[in-house]
């Protein structure tokens, strides 16, 4: 006799066995089933649950690693971080955890300031934050940024006409869609595409970032170490790039960082840039620079070269990267450094001098 029951999530055979030793009594032997992706159907799993479960499943028959990961094209790396999390009887263990981020930015704006804004607001319903601020701080003699009574605004919705500002907030929406970088046809020139992307170092209570650009045609890269993760020191580094090129940037490429916002996109505006995003959540399409990244790491800040003085991290930097640029065979442009890749192809560039100015 047998009979269906489940552990958990999953599916076992219970046989009651009246023979033997045993005569008269029942022993329970369970059984799990094969197969168990066909009937995770059943279970409230996400496709790509499901999908993880068929590599568990697989295994589980072959027995065998590394045919595993040839038979669905994954990387050992991958399979042994789900099967390391992979509990049978708990089959949502193979479902992503959340990303959201554990802290997230909170309400700076005072119980005091905000009464103080609402008045301000209601009395002068048709005046802008930048002419409230004013007012605001000639009559409290207290500073107040003009973000904060925009919050204060949108969180109340304090406008002359509320119905028609969402309008307009809706057409602003979608008439920003962002670029991605998958829409660009690649072509190979230097100077086509510059792809920007950053390195945040940390040590004990000190936090220092990197920006860091390629050319992904010819991988004449470039870098430098700022204080503060800010869109107007991307700004600054976009400046240093594009007088190192001559100015012969056509598109440039960025993730969707707070640092490529506002000074960064006002720059590339200057400049008649054509600016395109990575997808969310894919490095992949930013490769080139994520690989240099890996490369500045292993072979300058982890042999010893790390400050946290800006200026002499920067001449240190400087030189490298002219070794980087000049000096060292890239196995993908047929082990010949940069820049002779590029003089066999396109006019001579100029690369700076060891100092970390122009």
């Amino acid at each position: 006799m047998q009979k269906m029951r489940y552990i958990g999530n999953t599916p076992c055979i219970m046989r009651k066995h009246n023979q033997g030793r045993y005569n008269g009594t029942y022993m329970h032997i369970f059984h799990i089933l094969p197969r168990l992706s066909i009937l995770s159907r059943a279970c409230d799993l996400s496709p790509v649950a499901k999908k993880r479960l068929r590599w568990m499943d697989y295994f589980h028959q072959c027995r065998n690693v590394s045919r595993t990961c040839r038979y669905f094209g994954i990387p050992r790396k991958t399979f042994y971080y789900w099967r390391k999390r992979y509990n049978p009887r708990y089959l949502a263990s193979l479902e992503e955890y959340s990303r959201r981020p554990k802290n997230t930015r909170q309400w700076m704006v005072s119980r005091s300031q905000k009464f103080r804004i609402l008045e301000l607001r209601r009395k002068y319903i048709r005046y802008g934050k930048e002419k409230l601020k004013r007012i605001y701080e000639d009559l409290h003699n207290e500073q107040v940024s003009s973000w904060k009574i925009q919050r204060v605004i949108e969180k109340y919705n304090l406008y002359y006409n509320p119905a028609k500002t969402e309008r307009l907030k809706k057409k602003r929406k979608r008439s920003q869609v962002k670029k991605r970088i998958t829409e660009l046809k690649k072509e190979k020139r230097t100077g086509f595409l510059v792809a920007f992307d950053g390195l945040t170092i940390y040590w004990n209570s000190i936090k220092r970032y990197i920006l860091t650009a390629i050319d992904i045609h010819s991988k004449i890269a470039f870098a430098r170490m700022y204080s503060s993760k800010s869109s107007k020191n991307a700004a600054d580094f976009l400046e240093r790039i594009h007088y190192l090129l001559e100015g012969k940037i056509e598109n440039i490429q960025t993730d969707n960082g707070s640092e490529f916002a506002k000074h960064f996109e006002l720059g590339c505006q200057k400049l008649s840039l054509a600016r395109y995003f990575s997808r969310p959540r894919t490095p992949q399409d930013n490769s080139f620079d994520e690989r240099f990244n890996r490369t500045l790491k292993e072979e300058f800040i982890q042999l010893g070269n790390l400050t946290y003085d800006c200026d002499t991290f920067n001449r240190k930097l400087t030189e490298w990267l002219i070794e980087y640029n000049f000096r060292r065979p890239h196995q993908s442009l047929g082990y010949l450094p940069p820049i002779n890749f590029h003089y066999k192809y396109h006019k001579v560039l100029p690369m700076y001098p060891s100092s970390t100015r122009y």
